[in-house]
């Protein structure tokens, strides 16, 4: 049996734009309705929300209903046990928070890889393997692995081109709501001086040929990102999405 493929690294290769959206809802029932909702990939995200490890497995095999989608998934820190626990769930992409510097981004790919050229700790009987079905998987299994690192402090931003060049990350998420606050802007993640500084986020990851993305919830500043040139776009967050719908329906009876 082969390796599962991994569609969204393929398509970050190709250069094809994918669209995502956010879940922070647990369970397995808001990830399948996200994935049948026709986007290119979903967030599952734990960094951010009440969202456990345990909880993972059921959202990936819920979104893996529709092989047109994506899973990614955000642990909630950076780090190997986390991660390892993760990728042997079957994940394979993840989006690693608050990555400050290139060794931090070498930890990550470490973490992400079996010896000799990382530390993840090697189990025969996982999802990941297709349960030890899968041909050569210790060996192949970084070929299908899709590692993203978050940019979202001054600091990182002003070591963005290091970050970004280190061996085995294959695109940068830019994270508006923390930079805005490491900017001096808390609060202000549509901020000209915030967006100024993620647009040239864009191009300097442009220039070194590595892919750019974003959450973000205002429309405007996402059609512009995607006309600057980000891979993959995340427009929409569950939780926010549920507090407008359920408020406005309620406006409407007042």
């Amino acid at each position: 049996m082969d390796l599962p493929k991994n569609h969204f690294k393929a398509a970050l290769k190709s250069g094809k734009h994918q669209l995502g959206f956010w879940n922070s809802i647990g369970g397995n029932t808001v990830p399948e309705i996200l994935a049948a909702c026709g986007y290119d990939w979903v967030m599952v995200d734990t960094e951010h929300s009440p969202v456990e490890v345990v909880d993972i497995l059921p959202a990936l095999q819920a979104i893996a209903g529709y092989p047109d989608v994506s899973a990614v998934v955000r642990p909630a820190i950076n780090d190997p046990v986390l991660i390892k626990r993760i990728l042997d769930m079957g994940a394979q992409t993840l989006l690693i928070p608050y990555v400050q510097s290139a060794e931090e981004a070498k930890a990550a790919v470490s973490a992400m890889r079996y010896p000799p050229a990382g530390i993840r700790g090697v189990a025969g009987v996982t999802r990941a393997s297709r349960f030890g079905k899968a041909t050569d998987y210790v060996k192949r299994a970084s070929e299908e692995l899709c590692l993203l690192v978050q940019v979202e402090t001054k600091t990182a931003l002003d070591r963005l081109e290091e970050i970004a060049s280190v061996d085995g990350v294959d695109g940068v998420f830019i994270g508006p709501a923390d930079l805005s606050a490491s900017l001096g802007y808390p609060g202000e993640p549509n901020h000209p001086d915030v967006i100024r500084q993620i647009e040239g986020a864009y191009k300097r990851l442009a220039d070194i040929g590595v892919p750019s993305g974003v959450l973000t919830l205002n429309e405007d500043f996402a059609r512009r990102s995607m006309e600057l040139g980000t891979a993959f776009t995340a427009i929409g967050v569950d939780l926010a999405v549920v507090v407008d719908g359920v408020t406005a329906l309620r406006d409407r009876f007042s």
